[in-house]
């Protein structure tokens, strides 16, 4: 346990020798939130088999049968547990995801481990070795605190950036792999790719300790980003599964409160175990989230207009064009999808920095006024371009954001609008493997 770097050697839970593991891995459970249809073959696809599907709450059936299906993943966890489906191993896990998309195909390397809630604080001007990258929706928490309060395990889908240019952290454990366990290998359900993954030896896990703290000390930390005065340092930045994040440290405040001062370093819940990634790892790719409104109330276009009259202009397009100019120029660019074709909108004047944020600023009073009946929030140009042309459906295309640039403006500029990117497109989101015990 390293408190200095925010991080332990996590006792992770994996499924025991015989299981299916590609029945096993589900993708993250915020992911095609607007496509039930996916998730609906996942569940043909499991059956009755042990699988992370029956650990989870999909996001998509959020306030439809809470009362149901809560009790019965807490269940599953207890059932899995209690057969011995699950066996415990302490170690970090390196990992490695390849997966195939109109991109071409992509390497990500990762480390799994456990990182204390201690360090984290996901509220507006959080100076935290570990931040959220985005705002955080309070309002999206209860039912998700809901799940966590009453179950004895975590499934991660969070991902912690760490900003490593050197590469002095996870790619020199990739030239050892002859010397590490195998612990899984697996093709993944529903074009997820392949995933590999080793637990580390404790010779490799002092190694990556050293490393962070090469990454945590301040003067080097000034240095990589110019800084000309001192400021608190920024390890990890929340790169994917800030609001399950942000439920694990809630949960964890309300545990606290429970416990003498002596026991609160040791219990279970104060961690939480996530996949650390480094942010120039060439397999990690920035995707714009874009948007999509349903049931619409009210004329869109001239909403645009009402609020920012001459400043804002639209252009008729066709799908291609829509894609190039998004983003494009010195005004905020972002396409609009309807059923009666594409167009690109644009803002001469932005008062923001990035095109997310002068739009966002924009759709919150939008919804706030019942502009339509519900925003969802999607990864794909397809997928955008799908639902936004059924009728009485916008779809809003937006541009992606730089990742070497994330760093230096949560440090300097603090949170960005939430869902301005999103790291990878969903097939590539995190897939659930390991689980922890959250409960003594």
């Amino acid at each position: 346990m390293s408190s200095q770097l925010g991080i332990a050697v996590p006792k992770i839970l994996l499924p025991r020798a015989g299981t299916d593991l590609a029945t096993w891995a589900v993708v993250a459970c915020d992911q095609y939130t607007s496509q039930p249809d996916y998730w609906r073959s996942v569940d043909a696809r499991v059956g009755d088999a042990p699988s992370t599907a029956r650990l989870v709450f999909p996001e998509v059936w959020l306030g439809k049968d809470d009362e149901v299906r809560i009790p019965r993943i807490q269940g599953a966890m207890r059932r899995y547990l209690d057969e011995r489906i699950l066996v415990e191993r302490e170690c970090f896990v390196l990992v490695e995801r390849t997966t195939d998309g109109p991109h071409g195909r992509r390497t990500r390397r990762g480390l799994v481990l456990a990182v204390d809630l201690e360090a984290y604080d996901y509220m507006r001007g959080s100076s935290s070795l570990v931040r959220a990258t985005e705002g955080t929706i309070l309002e999206r928490l209860p039912p998700r605190i809901r799940i966590r309060e009453g179950a004895p395990l975590e499934l991660p889908h969070i991902m912690l950036l760490i900003d490593d240019p050197a590469r002095t952290t996870i790619e020199p454990l990739f030239a050892d792999l002859a010397h590490y366990e195998a612990l899984y290998d697996v093709e993944l359900m529903a074009q997820g790719g392949h995933l590999r993954g080793w637990a580390m030896p404790p010779a490799a896990a002092a190694r990556i300790e050293d490393a962070l703290a090469g990454l945590a000390d301040s003067t080097s930390f000034r240095a990589r980003y110019g800084l000309t005065e001192d400021r608190p340092v920024l390890l990890y930045a929340v790169g994917d599964g800030n609001h399950s994040l942000a439920t694990a440290k809630a949960v964890w405040q309300k545990v606290k409160a429970t416990l003498p001062p002596d026991a609160r370093g040791s219990h279970p819940a104060r961690w939480a175990l996530v996949e650390v990634v480094n942010v120039h790892d060439e397999g990690l790719a920035f995707e714009p989230i874009h948007r999509v409104l349903f049931d619409l109330r009210v004329d869109f276009e001239g909403a645009l207009r009402e609020a920012f009259g001459d400043d804002v202009r639209l252009t008729c397009c066709d799908r291609e064009t829509m894609f190039a100019q998004a983003g494009a120029g010195t005004t905020h660019r972002v396409g609009l999808v309807r059923p009666e074709g594409f167009a690109v909108v644009a803002f001469m004047r932005p008062t923001q920095t990035l095109p997310v944020a002068t739009l966002q600023s924009f759709l919150d009073g939008f919804m706030k006024g019942a502009g339509a009946r519900e925003i969802d929030y999607v990864h794909g140009d397809d997928v955008v371009c799908d639902l936004g042309s059924k009728p009485g459906q916008i779809g809003l295309y937006l541009p992606s954001m730089d990742k070497g640039d994330l760093f230096r403006t949560v440090i300097l500029d603090g949170a960005l609008p939430r869902k301005t990117f999103s790291m990878g497109e969903a097939h590539e989101k995190r897939f659930y493997m390991e689980c922890r015990k959250i409960v003594p």
